[in-house]
């Protein structure tokens, strides 16, 4: 009996450690259980599929992409053929990263809804740099253009003065003068070959034919002689230095005055003036 006494309160204290074994193990798993749970549910957003708007929004960056890249190799072929003058920098545009995030991109099924804003974010990058370095491109071409038309335009301008001087000097020598009255005279009064007998006549006599003639006495003035020469400002600005502006002053003042260059040359060959 003191055996079986002895004994009995050692029975219970093992009953007792293992009921609050089991309490402190089924608290930690109460415990633990939410750590586990909210783990599980982050793995399983980690691995979780985009979502449709994200995936749309990827398939607008595949395509905004494509363009981008299609517009930079219009921009380089255009600018390597053009034959303009770009200067030293390099008409290349850089296109390795747009093309690395494209390729993932195409590859889309592949990526988790965390991964899939992160690689369109760095397509987006991508394709700007694309886009602002094919506008670059663009810009130094039109550039390059604008300067090549402006100094076209500065040697035609150039070349046309050159003819016209030339063509001023020629015509303000006595041969030129006569050229260009008998042309004058003919489609502007109808006047042919006799009138302008008369008219060479007339004008050989009065001054030579040289449109820097001045008569010191009178005052009388250029191919026609017109007194004053200021008169001859009605004809053109530049009557003292083109012959032509005083020959169209001269036969205006003929076909008002006389009619006709033989009336005139007649009247000179009378009075001695006309």
């Amino acid at each position: 009996m003191l055996k079986n006494q002895s004994h009995a309160p050692v029975h219970r204290r093992r009953i007792g450690i293992t009921f609050a074994i089991g309490v402190l193990v089924a608290s930690a798993i109460a415990v633990a259980t939410p750590a586990v749970a909210a783990m599980a549910a982050e793995q399983s957003s980690l691995d979780a599929a985009p979502s449709s708007v994200e995936t749309a929004a990827a398939a607008e960056a595949v395509t905004a992409g494509r363009t981008a890249l299609t517009d930079a190799a219009t921009a380089v072929v255009a600018a390597e053929s053009s034959g303009l003058d770009l200067g030293d920098a390099s008409t290349a545009v850089d296109t390795s990263g747009l093309l690395d995030a494209m390729d993932e991109l195409d590859d889309v099924d592949s990526l988790t809804a965390l991964e899939l804003p992160v690689v369109r974010v760095q397509a987006t990058a991508e394709i700007t740099a694309v886009t602002t370095q094919t506008a670059e491109l663009h810009a130094r071409q039109d550039a390059a253009a604008a300067e090549k038309q402006a100094a076209e335009a500065a040697a035609a301008a150039a070349a046309a003065a050159e003819a016209e001087a030339a063509a001023l000097a020629n015509a303000n020598t006595p041969d030129g003068a006569r050229a260009s009255a008998a042309a004058i005279a003919a489609e502007q009064y109808g006047w042919g070959g006799g009138e302008f007998e008369c008219l060479n006549s007339l004008w050989q006599k009065e001054s030579g034919w040289n449109y820097q003639a001045y008569n010191a006495d009178g005052g009388a003035t250029g191919i026609p002689q017109a007194l004053p020469g200021s008169k001859m400002a009605s004809a053109g600005a530049d009557w003292a230095t083109n012959a032509t502006t005083q020959i169209r002053w001269g036969l205006d003042y003929i076909q008002r005055a006389y009619g006709s260059p033989c009336s005139a040359w007649g009247h000179s060959q009378s009075v001695n003036w006309y």
